[in-house]
C-alpha cells in the first residue's frame, strides 16, 4: 500500500513538471510559440513582397530597355503615365 502511494505521487510529479515546462515554453519564454508563429507569418509576408519586387524589377528592366533610344516609345510612355501633352492638345482624364 505504501509503495503504490509513493509510485502515484512520483508519477504525479512528472506530470506536473511536464505541464509547468509546457506552459513556460508555450507562453512565458521570450521565444514562445506565439512569437514564433508571428515571426513565421512575417517571414512569409516578406518573401511574398520580395517576389513581387523582383517581378517589378524585371518589368522595369524591360521597360528601360524598350525606352532606350526609341523616341516614339518615350513619347508614348510619357503621355500614358505622366499625362504629358503637346502644346496644341487638351487632355481629359476619366477615372
Amino acid at each position: 500500500m505504501d509503495f503504490k502511494k509513493i509510485l502515484k505521487i512520483k508519477g504525479l510529479k512528472y506530470w506536473v513538471a511536464t505541464a509547468v515546462f509546457a506552459v513556460v515554453i508555450l507562453f512565458i519564454d521570450p521565444n514562445n510559440l506565439l512569437v514564433t508563429m508571428k515571426l513565421g507569418r512575417q517571414v512569409r509576408q516578406l518573401h511574398e513582397e520580395e517576389r513581387e519586387l523582383a517581378e517589378a524589377i524585371v518589368q522595369d528592366s524591360v521597360n528601360n530597355a524598350e525606352l532606350k533610344g526609341n523616341l516614339d516609345a518615350i513619347e508614348h510612355y510619357g503621355r500614358e503615365n505622366y499625362y504629358m501633352k503637346r502644346a496644341d492638345e487638351d487632355i481629359f482624364v476619366i477615372k
